[in-house]
């Protein structure tokens, strides 16, 4: 009776489920989805452990501290970057590569500023940027040339996207909202080209098409043979 007894007080309660063991992975994907609401300021140790259902020490057996869980969180980012296609040339593999960047920091805009800021890189980062150079590097580009051209493309990949998620809409009926309330607002006659670009490009643009051209330009003036 007594053993029988010991076990109810011991067991699992029945209809409470199991709690979920805490690790690395979950902190740090926690700590991205903060991110994606509130930004990165919003991560604190406190407010991951409570998005976990814990206490903020308890963190500390999985994360160093806060800049060790930004490491973490920039490397979970990099990993949903396509890594780019080794068996394409490189313009296709480094083009295919670019846009899926821009898709992944437009689900999280908060880490632009942060992806090259790491100085302890996570595996995810450093098979990324080992896959871009080693793209650039098979397809004749020199050592100096492959650095220049990742930094020339990631700095406009980096700066649109920074650009596209500061802009004070979100979609199309945005734009037309925005635009139209600046054409509308200025006074007749006063600033004629900038009326002329947003009556017959701003309402019309494509963010898409505006992304694609500045790349193909950089890809165009991108040569194997510079040294």
């Amino acid at each position: 009776m007594e053993e029988r007894d010991a076990e109810r007080n011991t067991g699992p309660r029945r209809g409470r489920p199991a709690r979920v063991p805490l690790s690395r992975r979950r902190v740090v994907t926690e700590a991205v989805a903060l991110a994606d609401e509130k930004g990165e300021s919003g991560v604190t140790m406190r407010a991951v452990a409570g998005r976990l259902g814990v206490e903020a020490m308890s963190l500390y057996n999985h994360v160093a501290n806060r800049g060790d869980l930004l490491d973490g969180m920039v490397d979970a980012v990099f990993a949903e970057i396509d890594l780019p296609d080794p068996a394409a040339t490189w313009r296709t593999a480094v083009r295919d590569r670019t846009e899926s960047a821009r898709a992944t920091l437009r689900r999280h805009p908060w880490a632009v500023g942060l992806m090259d800021s790491r100085s302890s890189p996570g595996p995810a980062t450093l098979r990324h940027h080992d896959a871009v150079l080693g793209v650039l590097r098979e397809g004749g580009f020199s050592i100096a040339m492959a650095v220049r051209a990742v930094s020339v493309i990631d700095s406009y990949l980096y700066g649109f996207v920074l650009q596209e998620t500061s802009l004070p809409f979100a979609d199309r009926e945005g734009l037309d909202e925005v635009a139209g309330g600046i054409l509308g607002a200025l006074p007749a006659g006063s600033h004629p080209y900038l009326a002329e670009v947003i009556t017959e490009q701003a309402l019309g643009e494509d963010l898409t098409d505006g992304f694609a051209f500045g790349l193909t330009l950089i890809l165009d003036a991108l040569r194997p043979d510079q040294a």
